[in-house]
């Protein structure tokens, strides 16, 4: 039995294994990507007062929550009106009166953001139906908020439903467009972002360049609250005056182009200036989120933060040695892997496998552009639609020197004994990495630490005694 082991496991290892691998179209081995609702539940709990509610089961509800405590360390709120085998069969609206009848009155949140899990798709629920039933029979008041949001979690992924959710509170929230009272603030979306220090950092910057800004959702406080020796149900989020004059502001930048697709052609649709980025990670996808920022104030970028780019160029000419050349694989969603792929060949590093499970045809044609742009992403391939057992066949018989995904990467790093840089969600397995920026020239002296650090300690550990030297 154990010879048998033993030859499978070296089997794994071999090209005729990964054709394959390759070659299966139905089965699916743990994809990088999480379901809809999970992603509508961490952009609710960014507005004030906003309760999270699953119109599905409870076992649903318990994995997002957990997912999101898991990697934050701290507790989510959220609801679910626990739809069982009753409800698949007539429907869930005597849950969701329920459920919501109970929330506004135990909770007593300022707006309740309702999504649905796959049960209530596949039956076909009408959750806005459903909801006019609930006021009609004075379950919850008749002017009371309730944001709604369909994410099915059999298609799309946590991005699609961050999207369909902001899309949700903002047509339940914000009063209509009207040109006489267009206000002069810049609303800004992060996008699905789990680094509650790219938040911050955004709010820094923003208020260095004196820009009168909203950020939208704004979770930082809600799953990075300070312990005070109390628990405060709702700390924090995008103030809710602010959320009522969400469709008068003077224009919106969202910082991730594959997270907002929605909400942006809703937004234009209402005559709305958006503007969309790639996540500003590195030089040059920091340098167009200041531009942009500049170009809405009419100000000069001041000293404060070219002084900060100048640092961040100073750590990349000092680290550039250890980095140049090197091969790395990497796994995400599609604008953290824009960012990423653009800082390594900023470094000269080579991007060799980037796998991307959410991938979409817009993006497999901006990542493709981005690597021909640069003599260091030559030798790239992008891996649409792939999952983790994919990049494990990957990187057994394509050796790289350092895999960069959340968590879930550690395994198929063993195998392939390399390094393993956390970035992205979840990150379980390590603490405090959601409040370092990896946006911003902040973030790129951070991942320039991170990556290059996690090579010298290889080096370290493995190197004989004649090369284990004070100096690297």
């Amino acid at each position: 039995m154990e010879t048998c082991t033993k030859a499978t496991k070296a089997w794994l290892n071999t090209a005729e294994y990964r054709e394959k691998n390759f070659a299966r179209e139905k089965l699916v081995i743990n994809p990088a990507k999480a379901c809809q609702p999970l992603g509508a539940l961490l952009c609710a709990l960014g507005v004030e007062g906003c309760l999270p509610f699953t119109h599905g089961s409870q076992g649903c509800t318990a994995y997002f929550r957990s997912t999101l405590s898991r990697h934050f360390r701290e507790p989510v709120a959220a609801v679910s009106d626990s739809m069982t085998e009753d409800s698949a069969v007539f429907g869930g609206q005597g849950n969701m009166i329920e459920g919501l009848k109970n929330a506004h009155a135990v909770y007593d949140p300022k707006v309740i953001a309702i999504f649905t899990s796959c049960m209530a798709e596949v039956i076909g629920d009408d959750i806005k139906a459903y909801l006019g039933n609930t006021k009609e029979q004075g379950a919850i008041p008749q002017d009371f908020p309730v944001a709604l949001a369909n994410t099915p979690s059999f298609k799309g992924s946590h991005i699609t439903g961050y999207d369909s959710m902001l899309k949700g509170l903002i047509e339940c929230l914000a009063t209509p467009r009207q040109e006489d009272k267009i206000n002069d603030r810049l609303y800004v979306v992060p996008g699905f972002d789990t680094y509650t220090a790219n938040l911050r950092e955004y709010k820094r910057l923003l208020k260095v360049m004196e820009a009168p800004f909203t950020l939208l959702p704004d979770y930082s406080d809600v799953v990075d609250s300070p312990n005070l020796g109390t628990y405060e149900l709702y700390p924090g989020g995008t103030p809710f005056t602010e959320m009522n004059e969400a469709l008068n502001a003077a224009s919106y930048l969202c910082l991730q182009t594959y997270s907002t697709p929605t909400t942006r052609k809703y937004l234009a649709s209402l005559e709305v200036p958006v503007e969309a980025l790639n996540m500003p990670i590195g030089i040059a996808g920091t340098d167009k989120f200041i531009e942009a920022v500049a170009k809405f104030t009419g100000k000069d970028v001041p000293e404060e933060i070219t002084i900060e780019r100048g640092r961040s160029l100073d750590a990349m000419t000092d680290s550039h040695q250890y980095m140049h050349g090197k091969r790395f694989a990497l796994f995400g969603d599609p604008d953290l892997l824009m960012g990423l792929v653009s800082f390594l060949l900023e470094m000269g590093a080579e991007p060799v496998h980037i796998v991307c499970t959410n991938s979409t045809p817009l993006f497999k044609k901006a990542m493709e552009s981005l690597l021909t742009s640069s003599p260091y992403g030559q030798q790239a391939t992008l891996y649409a639609g792939k999952d983790l057992w994919h990049l494990r066949s990957l990187l057994v018989t394509e050796p790289v020197d350092m895999l960069i995904g959340d968590s879930h990467g550690k395994w198929a790093a063993r195998d392939a004994d390399i390094p393993l840089v956390r970035v992205g969600f979840p990150i379980t397995d390590r603490v405090n990495l959601h409040r370092y920026p990896i946006i911003g020239y902040a973030g790129v002296i951070n991942l320039i630490t991170m990556i290059v650090n996690t090579f010298m300690e290889e080096l370290d550990r493995t190197s004989s005694d004649p090369y284990f030297e004070m100096m690297r």
